[in-house]
């Protein structure tokens, strides 16, 4: 009983403090205008732009078309869409270009055959982007924090590696917010990412840059990384697919900043996309040696899964309510799979996911193996040479004279005040939960839950529900393989979405089932494009593996 009265006096002390820098906030902040107020994102007109990586690749193995066509059209794309949206924030399409031309060398000289080249470069020639917090050989490495302006990367990040070395071409760097630890990709390095289904609306954190320019339709595939949802939510809001792996499958080094404490167990790398069919070789390469340990070459019976349906998070004071428009597309996904499948999908409450902040929270601040706590926000801030003191950053903000962004000086204060140590109430609400869903998923389960409780809102908006990301934090602390998944289109205009949650090691049954329900409701929607539901749901549907 007393560690739940503690639970409510922090609970109440991060909304008071919340509360009270955010009413400050309204007063002095300027209101933001970007340049792209009022424009809508052209319409894609190049067919190449419109095919998955994996059939981009397999053209151009093909000699159906060139490397350096491909690279072409997207280096248009993103230089008409780019100053709407501010994504990518570093090129390097005169290296890609290059690199293009050297591949259409090699399938000339290639005497072994198309089989050859696919089973040892998969992507070859393949376009694709990455997230400014990774490594990326000549690239700036900055994750939005003006100290590091002028740090490039001499080598790539592990995953980036493995995709260069399966042939794909990088385009460039995107952006992030500051230090990685926001819902929205704004820093005072680079500025503020658009979302391109409404510009006034974020695309999301941290890997928002990500999310933006392949939601946009400017790249088809690209890296991001994943400690609170930073994978799924920008991929949620942009109408794209993104998979936060099993823990530990997908080498997380070559990021900045570095996880710390208990961290590292949390953080996940994973692919994004256009298309459901790029995940799961995405995934292949990308987990290097790892992907030995997924069964990503069994086919999935979808008939023979158990499905699970989760609403919502049951009520916590601090998140806001679910928006009714994303009710309703998770139960017309439930009746989907029941419909074409002959399955049961079983809807559940679960108690435990009321307490996912406090979990997360708590999880991310403990102690690592060797008893050392993890770096704080603030000494993050400071850029490994002092601590940045946060009450000082907070009034200089108000002068005009932080490097920081209002919502990393707020992450810094709202750390002063979280307990250092976890009550036992909430270890045992983490432990119940982890146990429960580990029995209920087994080795068949997948459950459907909301991405986000919220369509992508307006910029800066998110400065006043910081706990929302919590639908999508929790399934880190549990490292539970996740799949985000669009649904169409809202009455606005704006992406519809849900979580698709497997047992550990068992990604391929989420992978499975996003590829089915994009032949179902229609994957990715072209930004500007007003349809909402699919004309087609044809039976064949239900042997999708």
């Amino acid at each position: 009983m007393a560690s739940t009265r503690l639970e409510r006096f922090w609970g109440r002390l991060l909304r008071l403090v919340v509360k009270t820098f955010l009413a400050l906030f309204r007063l002095f902040a300027p209101q933001h205008r970007g340049s792209a107020e009022g424009h809508r994102l052209p319409p894609i007109t190049e067919p190449l732009l419109r095919v998955s990586a994996v059939q981009l690749a397999r053209n151009i193995r093909r000699k159906q078309v060139t490397s350096v066509q491909v690279v072409q059209a997207y280096i248009d794309r993103i230089q008409e869409v780019n100053p709407l949206i501010n994504a990518l924030v570093k090129d390097r399409f005169g290296a890609a270009l290059q690199e293009a031309a050297q591949v259409d060398k090699l399938i000339e000289e290639e005497t072994g055959g198309e089989d050859v080249l696919e089973d040892r470069l998969p992507l070859l020639g393949v376009p694709f982007t990455v997230k400014e917090a990774f490594a990326l050989q000549g690239m700036p490495n900055s994750t939005g924090l003006l100290s590091r302006r002028a740090v490039v990367s001499g080598v790539d990040a592990p995953p980036v590696a493995l995709l260069k070395r399966a042939g794909a071409i990088p385009l460039g760097v995107t952006n992030c917010s500051e230090l990685a630890m926001w819902l929205e990709s704004h820093n005072h390095l680079y500025g503020i990412t658009r979302n391109p289904y409404d510009l006034k609306r974020i695309a999301g954190g941290s890997s928002g840059g990500e999310g933006s320019i392949i939601g946009s339709g400017a790249s088809v595939i690209g890296v991001g990384s994943d400690v609170g949802g930073s994978i799924r939510i920008p991929c949620f809001f942009n109408g794209i697919f993104g998979h936060k792996p099993t823990a530990g499958i997908v080498n997380n080094g070559g990021q900045y900043p570095p996880a710390s404490g208990q961290q590292p167990g949390f953080l996940c790398t994973g692919p994004m996309c256009r298309y459901a069919e790029d995940l799961l070789p995405m995934l292949r390469i990308m987990a290097g040696p790892n992907a030995e340990k997924l069964s990503l070459s069994t086919n999935v019976d979808l008939k023979k899964l158990r499905f699970f349906s989760v609403p919502h998070d049951g009520g916590s004071p601090l998140l806001s309510p679910v928006d009714p428009q994303l009710i309703q597309a998770q139960k017309k996904v439930v009746e989907q799979l029941e419909a074409d499948l002959g399955v049961r999908v079983q809807e559940l409450r679960i108690p435990q996911f009321k307490y996912s902040f406090q979990i997360w929270g708590a999880m991310m601040s403990s102690p690592g193996k060797d008893g050392k706590p993890p770096t704080t926000f603030a000494e993050l801030m400071g850029g490994g040479e002092k601590k940045v003191w946060p009450v000082w950053e907070f009034f200089k903000w108000f002068l005009g004279l932080s490097s920081h962004t209002m919502a990393a000086i707020g992450l810094a204060l709202v750390e002063m005040f979280q307990s250092s140590q976890p009550s036992q109430f909430i270890l045992q609400q983490k432990e119940s939960l982890q146990k429960d869903l580990e029995e209920l998923l087994g080795t068949d389960g997948v459950l459907l839950y909301p991405s986000h409780p919220q369509l992508a809102p307006k910029h800066h908006q998110p400065l006043f529900t910081p706990f929302n990301f919590s639908y999508t934090g929790i399934f880190n602390i549990l490292g539970l393989p996740v799949t985000q998944c669009p649904l169409g289109l809202s009455v606005e205009g704006l992406p519809l979405g849900l979580q698709l949650v497997a047992g550990k090691l068992q990604d391929h049954l989420s992978l499975a089932t996003a590829l089915y329900l994009e032949k179902a409701l229609g994957g990715w929607r072209e930004p500007g494009h007003t349809e909402r539901t699919p004309n087609s749901t044809s039976n064949d549907l239900s042997n999708a593996t």
